[in-house]
């Protein structure tokens, strides 16, 4: 049986491209790139190539590029920085962020600090007016997303960026699910601090990296030897940065043609849904939207059945965020849009991505009509 994966906003799988580096990277580059000797230099030009190329990505200089674990440790490497630097404060986040920048702005309410949570519309986008309204006297962050990882609704972050820049406030964006989608550039957008992940763009999991704008004054939250500016100390992860370089170069080169592939394979895959699926909607349908993405709701089919049917006839897709997926309860990011538990309770994201063709959006669409109403069948007669 064939697998056809459409959860690539969970994960991606890692190209030969990127898995050539890595491996010869683990084979040719063994030393520590702080050792001042041969191996030790020839160590550290890789991880110098690999910032340059991630800083070329990004439009940011060299000098601005941290190297951390993944998404979640650079969004508290980013929030909790800047909060502890002015040892209280208000913090300005929307309700539909990943957990990751969700309980990190919590814990640190429990600690002292004030929190809005600005709301979100039936569009899942965050209106910058409301940000505007939420601005404190004591606000020394402002915290949005560029894209939202369950809807692939983006966000204002530039109109966003503005205001916190009219107001002397530092701006963090979570660009995980952007980066490698759509067009992120620093270098026109006023943001402080922005955060993306290796293993969302095809490179290896334990990766990632903060962007720290050069003037922004971000304590660090790992104690050590030093590396990356202070800011994460301990020995770096040398394959998995030579291979996050490598991924986020190839990213930005193939945007052009791969935004636009993905674009028409989503229509399709929309379209088929709400031509053969009676009652279906897709959640966040706004046309700011991540071309990979669609979030569908099934009304009177639960999502985790549908998904599990799916499964078994080799087709993987999500009903929640990965990161979210062993609380079992409804999405945030849906009841802050305003759907009723029930409704999101069967919704589903399909995320398609470099390895999805046409003829697993039309495998898909054979099969789901029948498992929705096969549940939905249940569900009545339950």
């Amino acid at each position: 049986m064939e697998e056809i994966y459409m959860d690539y906003n969970s994960t991606a799988p890692i190209r030969a491209e990127v898995c050539d580096v890595v491996e010869k990277t683990i084979r040719d580059c063994h030393a520590n790139p702080s050792s001042l000797h041969l191996p030790g230099r020839r160590a550290k030009a890789v991880l110098d190539d690999a910032r340059e190329k991630v800083a070329e990505a990004l439009g940011a200089r060299s000098s601005e590029i941290i190297f951390v674990s993944g998404g979640s440790e650079s969004n508290n490497a980013a929030i909790k920085g800047i909060a502890w630097g002015r040892r209280g404060g208000h913090i300005i986040t929307s309700a539909i962020e990943h957990p990751a920048v969700l309980e990190t702005c919590r814990f640190l309410e429990s600690r002292g600090f004030s929190v809005t949570y600005v709301g979100v519309g039936s569009s899942g986008r965050v209106d910058p007016e409301a940000v505007a309204e939420a601005v404190r006297d004591d606000t020394c962050l402002i915290t949005i997303m560029w894209a939202n990882n369950e809807t692939g609704v983006i966000q204002p972050v530039d109109e966003i960026a503005r205001i916190a820049s009219e107001h002397g406030i530092v701006i963090h964006t979570d660009a995980v699910q952007a980066f490698g989608k759509v067009p992120v550039d620093v270098s026109g957008i006023p943001v402080g601090l922005l955060s993306i992940s290796g293993h969302k763009v095809y490179a290896p999991k334990g990766v990632g990296v903060l962007y720290v704008r050069r003037g922004i004054v971000c304590e660090a939250l790992v104690h050590g030897g030093g590396q990356e500016r202070g800011m994460r100390s301990g020995t770096e992860n040398l394959p998995g940065i030579a291979g996050m370089g490598e991924a986020a170069s190839l990213a930005v080169r193939e945007i052009k043609k791969e935004a636009p592939r993905l674009a028409k394979l989503r229509k399709k895959l929309e379209t088929g849904i709400l031509k053969k699926i009676s009652g279906s909607r897709i959640n966040g349908d706004h046309p700011e939207r991540l071309p990979n993405t669609t979030n569908a709701a099934f009304p009177g089919a639960e999502g985790e059945a549908v998904l599990i049917s799916l499964d078994e006839l080799g087709i993987a897709a999500s009903s929640a965020s990965a990161c979210a997926a062993n609380h079992a309860d409804a999405s945030h990011v849906l009841l802050a849009m305003g759907l009723s538990r029930e409704d999101a309770e069967a919704s589903m994201r399909f995320s398609l991505g470099k390895f999805s063709e046409s003829r697993h959006i039309e495998k898909l669409l054979d099969l789901l009509p029948g498992i929705v109403e096969r549940l939905r069948s249940l569900t009545q007669g339950g």
